[in-house]
Parts: C-alpha cells; structure tokens; sequence
C-alpha cells in the first residue's frame, strides 16, 4: 500500500463515525427536512480542515421554501500552485423509511462489516468516503497542484433542481472552474458508472361525470376509464418496451431495456384521515389520475416516448364510448454518457487497478442521478460516478453500507486524487 493507502485505512473508526453522524440526521425528501442541519455539520468539519466553505440556498427553486430550505454545501481547499479542479458532490437527502425495516432507520447501527440506516448506501456512505479520501489527501500531500472540491447538495431524490441543477446553472460547475467530477453513488467498488438512461415523467388524468353510487349508469366512472387505460399499457405498452435492448452498459440486467412503473393513482373520494372511522359517500368518481415514471434507453427520444403514450391515449378515445383524458408532462430527463476515454474514467480505472487489483467494469445507471446536471447545464462532460455500496440496496428496508468497500473506495478516491493533482 501508499502511504496514502495507509493513512486511508488508519481512518477506519473515524469513517465509521462520520457515516453514522451523517446518517442519524435525518434529510427526509420529501419535503426535504434537515438540510441546514447537515450543511451545518458539515461546514464545521470541513473548515476546521481548512476548506473554504460556502453555504448555497437554491432559493426559488421547486420544493424551497421558507420552512424548507433547500440547502447546499461547497467546500474547497486550494494547493499551493496552479492545476485541475477535483470535485466530489454527493446528495445529502434521503427518500422515505417506507415499511419492513427490522432496524432503526436512522439509528446507524454497526453490525459486523455493514452500518445500517436510511442513506447508508443511497449515498453517505459515499459522501463520507469522499471526505476521508480528500482529508487523507490533503494530510499526505499538502503541497499539491490545482484544488480539491467537496459538495453536498440537496433533492437529487427528486430531480435535484434545488442542488446540483441550482449550483451548475449559477456555474459553480463550469469547466474553467471545475475539471474533473466524481459521485459517490453506490455503484460497487470495482465499477465506473459512465451516464445513465433518461426519463420522462406525466399525469394522465381520467373524466367522469359524478352521480349516486347506487345508479352508476347516471354517471360516468373515472376509475373504470383508467382501468382501461392500464389494461392497454398491459397488453401493448409493456411488450412493447421490453423488446426493445440499449447498447448501453446498463445494470442490472432488467434495466437494459425500457421500463415504466406507475408511481401513484387516486380517484373518487380523498383517502380518509388515520383517525376517521366513518363509512364512505356514494358516488361515482368523476376523475382519476396517475403518475407515470417511464425510463429510456439512448436510442429512443423523450418525444417518441411521449408520443408512444398519447398515441395510445388517442387510441382509446377514438374506441371507448365516453373516454376523455388530459395529460401533463412533470419532468424530463435526457440520457447522460460520458465517454471511455475521458480522463477522469482512465484515471479511476488505473486507481482501482493499483488500489484493488481489480479490472474496472463500466455501466451506467437505470435511474438518472445528478450526472445529467452537471453534463446538459454545467456542460462538463468529464464526470463519472463511483462509491461504494450495493446499487440494489437503494431506497430498500434495512439498508446498509459496508466499512470495508468503503475504505476500499476511499482508497480509489484517493489515489485518484493523487494522478490528477500530482506531478507525474
């Protein structure tokens, strides 16, 4: 090992309390709880460590408000002669508990090799390597070229337009400013994550007329409509975009292909409150909507993807006695791919060889991360993710880190460090 290497895994019980500090501050997203708070933590850290750090509220952005500010953290930390710019930006929010976790979610138990808790893997975990890789960098080379970059940003669960999306367009990400960029996302240690696939989010809307339950033939059921509207994604949209495969490298396997999930319905009456034991009203539902999250493949387009959907939509309107509907695009996302041979992939790839022995495997991601910001507004195309953590464990009950990928990780991050900012 480098002396660098060693420095690393000597931080062992440190990483292990700094994933377990990040985890315990619960960065719920929705609505985005929190964020001050590791902001905070982070800031006192990082510039006791001689970063300069500057605190960035993405004011106006969706989801900011006064009682939810979305907070982001930059922190950097200048060498003592001209170079690159590196930069590690993890997401510091987290998704929902949801159900069947046997541990606590935000307690940060460590059991064995693996820290438990809500954001272990999804992502910091990742966001804690990074900070030891960087530190550890800094101790043993205090005389390096260019800067180092760490940031923390808000709402990548959801879109990232209140973090990274904020921080590129004001160009904290502009590539005179910043070279090279790493995202800890947990890819597993051994594996490059080059882009990921697009996406397009919609409501589609189903109409009704509204008449006594008792005499639904008075009225016209909403529901009904949208049953019809999910039997046809069933029987044609569905083989449809499993048939079709992407030459991209995309994990895991399912992923190579087109995928939809509906993400949510509501129709006829609100759902009642947890304290209401009353009976429902009688009526017949005249709306009903869902939310469609439908992922893409590099060589499809957001407009055939969105045309594929009207079109079956029109289909059904033109045959079903009745059916109306209205649809609203909520988000787009073009695919993201930075090329192999873009110098902060050859230098991971040499890091991992040296640090793991390993071959780097490259994929890219099912779902988009905040690569797509960086790229389409930053317009910083050498970006790539990498950190530790299984990639399956995502938003899952009882996720977990494990310790050792993530020296093992930080160790890759590191020696990274010390190819780009390093004299040769």
């Amino acid at each position: 090992m480098t002396d660098l290497s060693h420095r690393i895994e000597a931080k062992r019980d440190e990483l292990i309390a700094l994933t377990q500090d990040l985890i315990r501050i619960p960065t719920l997203n929705p609505p985005g709880e929190n964020y001050r708070v590791i902001c905070d933590y982070l800031h006192r850290r990082l510039s006791a460590r001689g970063f300069a750090c500057e605190l960035v509220r993405a004011v106006g952005a969706p989801g900011d408000s006064d009682r939810y500010p979305r907070w982001n953290l930059v922190a950097r930390r200048e060498g003592t002669r001209p170079g690159d710019c590196v930069h590690f930006n993890s997401h510091h929010d987290v998704v929902e508990v949801g159900k069947g976790w046997t541990r606590d979610p935000f307690g940060a138990e460590l059991d064995g090799d693996r820290i438990y808790g809500r954001g272990a893997c999804d992502m910091k975990g990742g966001l804690a390597a990074s900070i030891i890789a960087a530190e550890a960098f800094l101790e043993t080379h205090p005389d390096h070229a260019g800067a180092v970059e760490i940031s923390a940003t808000a709402d990548e669960e959801s879109g990232g337009y209140g973090g990274v999306a904020y921080l590129a367009r004001e160009g904290w990400f502009a590539p005179e400013r910043v070279q090279h960029v790493i995202i800890p996302e947990p890819l597993n240690k051994d594996r490059i994550c080059l882009g990921h696939r697009g996406g397009w989010w919609a409501e589609i809307e189903t109409k009704g007329e509204i008449a006594h339950g008792s005499m639904p033939f008075l009225g016209d059921c909403a529901v009904r409509h949208m049953g019809a509207v999910l039997a046809a994604f069933e029987e044609r949209l569905f083989p449809a975009m499993a048939a079709r495969r992407t030459e991209m490298p995309v994990v895991p396997e399912g992923a190579r292909s087109s995928t939809m999930n509906i993400n949510a319905i509501h129709g006829g009456q609100p759902e009642n409150p947890p304290d209401f034991d009353g009976l429902p009203a009688h009526c017949v539902p005249d709306s009903c909507r869902i939310v469609i999250d439908r992922r893409f493949l590099i060589e499809e387009t957001v407009e055939g993807v969105r045309d594929e959907v009207i079109d079956l939509l029109d289909d059904l309107k033109a045959r079903r006695e009745n059916f109306d509907y209205e649809i609203r695009e909520l988000n787009r996302v073009i695919p993201s791919m930075t090329d192999r041979d873009a110098p902060v992939v050859r230098t991971v790839t040499e890091a991992i060889r040296e640090e793991l022995g390993l071959e780097a495997s490259y994929v890219a991601s099912p779902g988009s991360y905040d690569q797509k910001h960086i790229d389409r507004i930053g317009k910083l195309k050498n970006c790539i993710a990498y950190g530790p953590g299984v990639l399956e464990l995502a938003h899952k009950p009882d996720e977990w880190v494990g310790v050792t990928d993530m020296l093992d990780s930080a160790r890759v991050m590191g020696r990274s460090l010390e190819r780009l900012l390093l004299p040769s």
